[in-house]
């Protein structure tokens, strides 16, 4: 049997967990547990946070801030703080789903923690992106105007920060529109088809790219 064969399910695929019955201590080491625990408070203090500053924002709170800015520079600030705090809320679900996953499989590792630290992050700035290219009508999926209503940005940034690799790739296609598409690659493919190592008296054939793979 293969080692991916043994890695259990997701979900409902697999509620046992590889466990057996009544088998309920923790598996990880006392050193695990304690950065487990510490990602958990720290996705959880996101969830805590983000709520409040999407109200704030939606609100105009504290009123004292908000008296410094004209009407206009208001509603931009207002529109784009919740398109950046919406996808983070996003990001934040995700990450979190993620991690508890993990946990019970007994797929978790510290190798994966940087990306558990940032997803909210970078989820938060891929949504302020989009609902910036969506008010400028360059995106045209949906409506400019939409857009500047709160509950369409917030709904439409935490999309895009759950499921912030669809909207990678839909920002990707819009690059090679307005920029057009990068040879660099094409470059360098005829060179490596053409070009061959020897070793031991023998030709090694060029390798193959690979460009398509990801994690």
């Amino acid at each position: 049997m293969s080692r991916l064969a043994r890695v259990p399910g997701f979900g409902p695929s697999d509620p046992t967990d590889n466990r057996e019955l009544l088998e309920w201590m923790s598996r990880y080491p006392p050193e695990a547990s304690k950065v487990i625990w510490f990602e958990a408070a720290y996705l959880a203090l996101l969830l805590a946070v983000i709520p409040c500053l999407l109200l704030s924002l939606h609100c105009h709170w504290p009123k004292g801030i908000w008296k410094l800015l004209d009407t206009a520079s208001q509603d931009v600030v207002a529109r784009y703080g919740l398109a950046w705090i919406g996808g983070m809320l996003g990001g934040t679900l995700f990450a979190i789903k993620w991690l508890y996953h993990v946990v019970a499989k007994g797929l978790w590792n510290l190798d994966r923690r940087l990306w558990r630290l940032f997803t909210p992050h970078i989820s938060g700035g891929l949504a302020f992106a989009v609902i910036a290219l969506v008010s400028s009508g360059i995106m045209r999926v949906f409506d400019a105007k939409a857009a500047r209503t709160h509950s369409v940005i917030v709904g439409l940034a935490f999309l895009v920060g759950y499921f912030s690799d669809s909207a990678v790739a839909k920002l990707s296609e819009i690059s090679d529109t307005v920029f057009g598409t990068s040879r660099a690659k094409e470059k360098h493919v005829p060179e490596l088809a053409q070009s061959s190592a020897t070793q031991n008296g023998e030709k090694v054939p060029a390798p193959r790219s690979n460009s398509g793979s990801g994690q």
